[in-house]
C-alpha cells in the first residue's frame, strides 16, 4: 500500500515534513551502539515485537544470497530441486503448517460439539489472522483475496482478514535501511534528503516509507521486500501444488489444477520483482492514467531495483471506506479498458489497492500482479455476455469451448440445457440485476458435472472481476458489476472495427434471416447507460425517456463509429423498398 489517509498513520499525512535535523538524528542513529539507537526510536518502535512472520519462520533467513539468487524465477523444477537438497526444512515447513491449521480446524469443530460456535466465533477469526501471519506472505495473499468477498465470507472473519491487506506488523527499520543501501548502492542521504524513520505501512510481501528525494525534492514512497519471502513463498508454493496434484487425482477433476497454481505462482513471482512491477505501473500510466478521474502514480525507475521501488506518494483514503459510487462507477469503466479494450488488467484490486484521493479520483496502487488477456479471449468474453443476456445458451456453449473451459468433444446438447437450467433465472430480472458472483457460485455444480476445465489464464481474470464485485457490494449491497460492465461490452460490439465482432452482431441480429429490431433496440438502450463522466445520461430538459433515446439513437447511427449499425439499418431499408417495389409492380401488373 503506498497511500494513507491520515486516521491510518499516526505519522504523515498531507502536508508533514521532517525537518533537516530530525532527518540528521536518523542517519546519527544508525552508527552509534545498539543502546543509544534504541533510545532513540520512537516509543512505538521501542516497543514493537518481532513481526510474527520473522518469529516463525526464521528458518528461511537461514538461506545464504546464492540460494536466495536461484529462486529469482518461478521455475517449479528449479525449485523442487532446491528444496529436494534441504528435506528438514520440508517436513519442519509441513509440520508448521499441519500443526497450526490443524489445531484451529480441530478446536473450531470443538467449538461446533459444544455449542460454542456462536459464542467464540470472533475470537476464532482472531486466530485464524494470527495464524494465516505466521504461515506467512503465499498464505496471506489467498486470504487477501477472499477478504474482498463479502458475499462469501461472515463479516467477522472479513474484518479479520481485511487487516491483513495492510496492517501486518513491519519488519525492523535497521533491516530495511540496510536493505536499500544495499540495492541502490550509495547512503541513504545521498539518495534521500528525508524519510520516515518507522515504516508507514506494512504487508505481506514488503513495508513502506515515505520520503524525499534528494535530486528533485519529489515526496515519494520508497517499498522495501520482507527478508526470505522469496524462499518462503517458493517452499509454499512447492507443496500447495503438491497437494492441488493429490486433490485433482482424489477428486478425478477435469481442471488442471496445478496448472492454476502455477499460473498464481507465476504472477507473484512477478509481484516480488519490483523493477518489473514498475514497469508494469509505467504501462498501467500510459494506458489508463488519461482516464477521467483515474490517478495512476509515476513510477522512478533510477531509484527501483529488485528489491526496493520507489513511487510516486498518493494521499487518500480507502474506497471501500469512504462509499463513493460514483467511483465505483469509474473503476468498472476502466476495469473494462482493462480487460476487454487493451488486454492488460490489474488482477489484484482488493480494497487496499484502491483508494479515493483528497481531490475525488481514484487512484490504483500496487502494480505486481498483472495479467495479460488474450484478443482471442476478449472477444470469446464479450460474446458470451451478448449470447448469455440474449438468452442464447446454445451459442453461450460454443463459447465456452472458445474460452477453453469445456472440450471441443463435449456433449454440446447435454451442456446447452445444463446451461439454461443456470442462467434462466440468473437473467430473468434483466442485465442490470445479474450478479457475477453468484453466477460463479450456480455454475460450479454444472462445470463440476461435465468435467470443466478452468484454464490457467483465466483464474486471474475471474479473480479481478469477483473481488472489483466484492468491493462494490461493501459499498452497495444491490451493486452488479457485470450489470455495470455491459453498456460497455453493448458499446463495444455496436462500434469496435474487429471483424469477428461484427460477425457475432449480425448473427446476434438476424434469427431464421429475420432482422432482430429489438435486439438493436436493447443493444443501443444498454450502450447509452455506459458513463465516462460525472454527467450521466438524465432526463434532459423536461423531455421523456423516449424521446433521449430516440435522440441518441438517432446520433449514433449518424455518427462514424455507428457505421456497420447504419449499414445494416440501410440494408434493411432497401428490402423493405425492394418489397413494396416488387409489390406495386405485381399490382400494376394485375391491373393491366
Amino acid at each position: 500500500m503506498l497511500a494513507l489517509s491520515p486516521q491510518q498513520s499516526p505519522l504523515l499525512f498531507a502536508g508533514t515534513s521532517f525537518s533537516d535535523c530530525s532527518f540528521r538524528r536518523l542517519f546519527q542513529r544508525r552508527k552509534v551502539n545498539s543502546t543509544s539507537r534504541c533510545a532513540a526510536l520512537p516509543v512505538a518502535a521501542v516497543a514493537r515485537e518481532v513481526d510474527d512472520f520473522t518469529k516463525y519462520s526464521g528458518y528461511v533467513f537461514e538461506l545464504n544470497s546464492a540460494d536466495e539468487e536461484s529462486l529469482t524465477e518461478y521455475n517449479i523444477a528449479k525449485i523442487a530441486a532446491f528444496y529436494q537438497k534441504k528435506p528438514l526444512i520440508v517436513v519442519r515447513r509441513l509440520v508448521q503448517i499441519g500443526s497450526t491449521l490443524g489445531k484451529w480446524f480441530a478446536v473450531r469443530y470443538m467449538d461446533i460439539v459444544n455449542e460454542r460456535a456462536d459464542e467464540m466465533f470472533k475470537i476464532r477469526a482472531a486466530e485464524l489472522r494470527k495464524i494465516l501471519v505466521q504461515l506467512g506472505p503465499a498464505y496471506v495473499k489467498i486470504a487477501q483475496a477472499i477478504s474482498s468477498r463479502p458475499d462469501l465470507v461472515p463479516p467477522l472473519y472479513l474484518d479479520e482478514l481485511s487487516q491483513l491487506q495492510d496492517r501486518i506488523t513491519p519488519f525492523s527499520s535497521e533491516v530495511a535501511f540496510q536493505i536499500i543501501e544495499k540495492e541502490l548502492g550509495m547512503p541513504l542521504d545521498v539518495v534521500f534528503s528525508e524519510i520516515s524513520p518507522e515504516p508507514v505501512a506494512a504487508a505481506s510481501l514488503g513495508q513502506v516509507y515515505q520520503a524525499r528525494l534528494r535530486s528533485s525534492g519529489q515526496v515519494v514512497a520508497v517499498k522495501v521486500q520482507r527478508p526470505g519471502v522469496r524462499s518462503s513463498i517458493s517452499l509454499d508454493i512447492l507443496i500447495l501444488r503438491y497437494l492441488a496434484g493429490l486433490i485433482r487425482s482424489a477428486g478425478k477433476l477435469n481442471t488442471d489444477l496445478q496448472a492454476v497454481v502455477d499460473e498464481w505462482a507465476s504472477s507473484l513471482f512477478r509481484e516480488m520483482d519490483y523493477k518489473q512491477e514498475a514497469q508494469n505501473g509505467v504501462k498501467f500510466r500510459q494506458l489508463y492514467g488519461v482516464i477521467q478521474d483515474v490517478v495512476v502514480p509515476e513510477m522512478y525507475l533510477a531509484q527501483t531495483t529488485r528489491k526496493v521501488l520507489t513511487m510516486q506518494w498518493i494521499e487518500g483514503q480507502k474506497l471501500a471506506g469512504v462509499k463513493d459510487l460514483y467511483l465505483v462507477e469509474v473503476g468498472v469503466y476502466c476495469s473494462f479498458n482493462q480487460l476487454l479494450e487493451y488486454g492488460f488488467y490489474h488482477a489484484d484490486p482488493h480494497p487496499g489497492n484502491l483508494f479515493r484521493t483528497y481531490d475525488g479520483k481514484l487512484a490504483y496502487l500496487d502494480f505486481g500482479m498483472m495479467g495479460e488477456f488474450k484478443q482471442e479471449f476478449r472477444d470469446g468474453f464479450i460474446e458470451a455476455c451478448l449470447h448469455l443476456v440474449n438468452r442464447d445458451y446454445s451459442s453461450l456453449a460454443k463459447d465456452f469451448v472458445t474460452l477453453g473451459l469445456i472440450p471441443p468433444t463435449s456433449d454440446k446438447a447435454a451442456v446447452t440445457e445444463a446451461l439454461t437450467g443456470v442462467f434462466r433465472d440468473a437473467v430473468a430480472k434483466g442485465v442490470r440485476n445479474v450478479s457475477f458472483g453468484d453466477l460463479l457460485g450456480d455454475l460450479g455444480i454444472t462445470m463440476y458435472k461435465f468435467k470443466f476445465q478452468i484454464p490457467s489464464y483465466f483464474s486471474l481474470v475471474i479473480r479481478s472481476l469477483a473481488v472489483l464485485e466484492g468491493i462494490a457490494i461493501g459499498i452497495n449491497p444491490e451493486y452488479k458489476v457485470l450489470g455495470s460492465t455491459y453498456p460497455w461490452i453493448a458499446r463495444k460490439v455496436l462500434t469496435d472495427s474487429s471483424p469477428k465482432l461484427k460477425a457475432s452482431l449480425r448473427a446476434l441480429l438476424y434469427k431464421d434471416g429475420q432482422f432482430r429490431i429489438d435486439r438493436l433496440e436493447s443493444l443501443l438502450s444498454e450502450s447509452l447507460r455506459a458513463k465516462t463522466e460525472r454527467t450521466l445520461i438524465n432526463k434532459q430538459n423536461g423531455e421523456t425517456d423516449s424521446k433521449v433515446v430516440i435522440k441518441q439513437i438517432l446520433s449514433f447511427t449518424l455518427d462514424d463509429k455507428g457505421a456497420f449499425v447504419r449499414e445494416l439499418l440501410l440494408e434493411e431499408f432497401a428490402k423493405v423498398i425492394n418489397t413494396v417495389v416488387a409489390g406495386n409492380s405485381f399490382a400494376l401488373n394485375v391491373d393491366e
